[in-house]
């Protein structure tokens, strides 16, 4: 069978019965789905697939774009519609032309803007996904509660799930106990985040604006995003200035970036195993010194 024979009842059951599909490309890229340029009678579109288990996967990415669509701070793919077909899920999205390279301080900027949008607490409308790692967001007044809670003790008991070495397990419930030590002069607001900015989750597009896609959204402390922006590299100096022109960091951000980078860490561990559980274990030593 083609993609073009199983495609078609899904960008139907999206678009309408009379919608044709005139070219269909498979785009590489991701780790967790199948990606899909097409052309149809109604023009190009960019389309997720995976097994019908997906289908959760993909709500609570409609739900994140969004809400990030709504803010009008940041450009990111628009929703088309979602679902399940013939027992493969979909996600059926703007089709944008992206590029590596644009306005990075413009980037930092927005990204800025869209943190200023609030909540009044931690948390998010559902349970979402970090990969395909489910991601806890009851509501919580406290930030280091939430972070400890619902963030680094699942990964911790994942990972020990996974084999993790116990002496990472035992660092890792340590520093959970002294979570309050990292926010003594520090009180974040929630702020709407992305929640997975990697460099190959943000691009511009043809005339070099920037754009954010595959988000994991909740309300929670803007330097998680920034910090992930430094985990794996790929944003300039310029995106940093454009950032802190719109709203500076706090001063003891540099204590606290290894503390939210940790999380990431350990999902890449209970994703991908290997090296990240040594990693991981490093920052613990260095966060819990």
């Amino acid at each position: 069978m083609s993609p073009l024979d199983w495609l078609t009842p899904i960008v139907q059951q999206a678009l309408g019965e009379h919608t044709e599909i005139k070219q269909v490309k498979g785009v590489s890229g991701g780790d967790i789905h199948q990606a899909w340029w097409l052309q149809t009678n109604q023009g190009a579109f960019f389309l997720k697939t995976n097994h019908a288990k997906a289908e959760t996967l993909f709500a609570s990415e409609a739900l994140a774009l969004a809400k990030i669509q709504a803010s009008q701070t940041i450009r990111c793919p628009a929703i088309i519609n979602y679902g399940c077909t013939n027992h493969q899920a979909w996600l059926l999205m703007e089709y944008i032309e992206m590029q590596a390279q644009g306005d990075d301080f413009l980037r930092g900027q927005q990204l800025a803007k869209m943190h200023r949008q609030t909540h009044s607490q931690f948390g998010w409308q559902q349970t979402n996904y970090i990969g395909h790692t489910p991601q806890l967001n009851a509501w919580q007044d406290s930030w280091p509660e939430f972070y400890a809670q619902q963030r680094l003790k699942p990964q911790l008991k994942l990972a020990q799930h996974n084999g993790a070495p116990d002496q990472l397990i035992a660092l890792g419930e340590q520093l959970i106990q002294n979570i309050n030590s990292f926010f003594q002069n520090y009180a974040p607001q929630a702020s709407l985040l992305h929640g997975d900015l990697w460099a190959g989750n943000s691009a511009f597009d043809t005339q070099g604006l920037p754009l954010i896609f595959d988000p994991a959204s909740y309300y929670g402390d803007r330097e998680t995003d920034i910090a992930m922006t430094e985990l794996f590299g790929g944003y300039s100096d310029q995106f940093y200035a454009g950032y802190d022109a719109e709203w500076p960091l706090d001063t003891g951000y540099q204590s606290r970036k290894n503390l939210y980078n940790l999380y990431h860490v350990l999902n890449h561990y209970n994703l991908f195993g290997g090296y990240y559980a040594q990693q991981a274990e490093c920052l613990l030593r260095e966060l819990t010194a």
